[in-house]
């Protein structure tokens, strides 16, 4: 029997996962790009959970020489055998192991005060130095910096010191070294993102810009860095003045194939876990976003849906990425869209697109300036891909569209949520009035302002509205709602009844969807009519209900228009 490797739920370190045997899809090429490349700083933009954080430790690894507790240097080949980049050739290999390492990861950085923030990015700077407390030992430092490398390694510097704590450990491990540093910072935008949530984004740009402009801008011991987020953050935010900045976002093309899963890797991945069959399935669910002119899949939710799916976990695909702060972006998106925006968001879950100048270096307070702001960190942040670019008045535009099911599922469970919020919010007692009182133009009115207002992701078919009416209704503390039951001889759409029977009241909605707004009159005759001739009533007579009021409804896109069995074309 074929030995099949675990799957890597969650790993996140290069060792861990060669190590442990775990299923690995090579992309330590990126070695060899970024070695060919040579940028001084290069900064990758890219969706959470595509992969950055294990690349960082793959690159870590790599060029590490690192000290063991007994004084010699660790062998990391042992994590490459057999791997794409030892067969780069003795120029990209050579570098391996040759130089100091500051991996420094700011992901955790999610407290609600910037007090407590800047302690945890202070933490995971102290971490790094005792990481590389070695170099206290012989006569490599003088006393002065000893003195210096121990308050910083203790926490017992001012907390200005460690703003230039990068800059400082770099010349200390070089001088131990005798080899410049490479600085590797992980998900550098998440303390921005969430000052800029808990409304202490100046002190942290001012934190993180005197962080990186020491490290990166005038560091004389800096070998090369590569920093890694979400977002790309304008240079006047964060780095001021670094001429040396290299961004890489999805829209360009090189190293595209690095961070994410391409076809074939996909193809490779099911073949080995002998679920080759469901590749349409997966493509339609994760695939889809485009890095230049390379498609690639969600690698988290690609792991996720296999090991799901060959540990029989389900049967079915599952929206596995969720972040949580992209998602509160996309949430708000909606409850603060406008009428314009409204029509864009049914357009696209649609399956349509929408255009959009893009704008790189935008900065988190500038993302609710405008709606084209909005729109491009959905883009920037995958909830978009691009299906077109053009160059109009010295400008680029995008043409977007949502990439894949799991995306359109995520923007469809956060509409859900905002209507059925804003239905709770809201007084709707007068559609209910006038139901009881047969006012069929106001309760027309109602409905329709409702929808007005509402985004919809359905193609306007009966279940769309039968859904939508049953929101408005169910915050009513008078009637019980009862969906599709089986009565007389066909099912009803919707009934309300009152707890009491006897001198209580029934009311039967019947709905129908007209292909043309001329036909709206015509659909609420045959709902009518369709009440009387399947008996609906029946059961509700039976139960002992004397009062009931029959309603036929019909829809035409936002428009809806009301008619009972007592009036006869109401709302003229």
């Amino acid at each position: 029997m074929q030995y099949i490797p675990p799957i890597p739920i969650g790993v996140e370190f290069y060792k861990t996962m060669i190590s442990e045997g775990y299923y690995y899809i090579d992309k330590t090429l990126l070695i060899r790009d970024l070695l060919a490349q040579k940028n001084t700083v290069t900064l990758f933009t890219r969706p959470r959970r595509f992969g950055k954080t294990l690349a960082q430790s793959m690159l870590k690894t790599f060029f590490e020489k690192e000290m063991l507790p007994d004084g010699t240097v660790a062998d990391n080949s042992v994590y490459f055998q057999k791997k794409k980049i030892m067969e780069a050739g003795e120029e990209y290999t050579k570098h391996m192991g040759q130089y100091p390492v500051i991996f420094l990861s700011l992901k955790s950085a999610k407290q609600p005060a910037f007090g407590t923030a800047s302690e945890k990015l202070q933490k995971e700077l102290i971490k790094e130095y005792r990481r590389h407390s070695y170099i206290m030992e012989g006569d490599f430092l003088l006393p002065s910096e000893k003195k210096e490398f121990l308050s910083l390694m203790e926490g017992t510097a001012p907390m200005s010191e460690y703003c230039t704590a990068l800059q400082t450990l770099s010349k200390f491990l070089e001088i131990y070294h005798k080899q410049k540093t490479i600085i590797l910072i992980d998900e550098y935008d998440v303390p921005l993102e969430n000052a800029y949530l808990n409304g202490f984004y100046d002190e942290m740009v001012s934190f993180i810009r005197s962080l990186f402009e020491s490290a990166l801008k005038t560091n004389e011991s800096l070998k090369f860095a590569v920093i890694t987020g979400c977002l790309r953050i304008s240079r006047e935010s964060i780095f001021t003045g670094l001429n040396n900045l290299k961004v890489v976002s999805v829209l360009d093309e090189s190293y595209a194939e690095y961070f994410g899963f391409t076809q074939n890797e996909v193809d490779s991945f099911l073949e080995d876990y002998g679920i080759i069959q469901r590749r349409d399935e997966v493509k339609s669910w994760y695939d889809g976003y485009l890095f230049g002119n390379t498609e690639v899949y969600n690698p988290w939710s690609v792991i996720n849906y296999i090991y799901d799916i060959s540990h029989r976990n389900t049967e079915f695909p599952k929206p596995y990425w969720s972040n949580t702060s992209s998602n509160s972006i996309v949430r708000e998106l909606i409850e603060n869209a406008d009428d314009n925006t409204k029509q864009e968001l049914e357009r696209i879950i649609a399956g349509g697109t929408i255009e959009k100048p893009v704008h790189e270096d935008i900065t988190y307070e500038d993302i609710y300036k405008s709606q084209d702001n909005l729109w491009n960190f959905l883009f920037f942040t995958g909830y978009l891909k691009t299906v077109e670019r053009s160059f109009m008045e010295q400008q680029i535009y995008l043409s977007m569209k949502i990439p894949n099911e799991e995306i359109s599922y995520i923007y469809k469970n956060n509409i859900r949520e905002w209507f059925l919020q804003c239905i709770g919010k809201q007084d709707l007692s007068g559609l209910v009035k006038a139901f009881e009182e047969g006012d069929c133009e106001t309760a027309s009115d109602i409905i329709t302002g409702q929808l007005m207002d509402t985004i919809s992701f359905y193609d306007y078919k009966e279940d769309y509205y039968h859904g939508f009416i049953t929101g408005l209704l169910r915050h009513n503390n008078k009637y019980i709602i009862k969906s599709n039951r089986e009565s007389g001889n066909g099912r009803y759409d919707l009934t309300l009844k009152t707890k009491r029977i006897r001198k209580g009241r029934a009311i039967i909605l019947e709905f129908k969807v007209a292909d043309n707004i001329n036909k709206l009159e015509k659909g609420c005759t045959e709902a009518l009519e369709q009440i009387e001739r399947l008996h609906y009533d029946n059961d509700i007579i039976e139960e002992g209900y004397t009062d009931i009021l029959k309603y036929g409804i019909c829809f035409y896109k936002k428009e809806c228009f009301v008619m009972n069995n007592m009036i006869t074309n109401p709302n003229k």
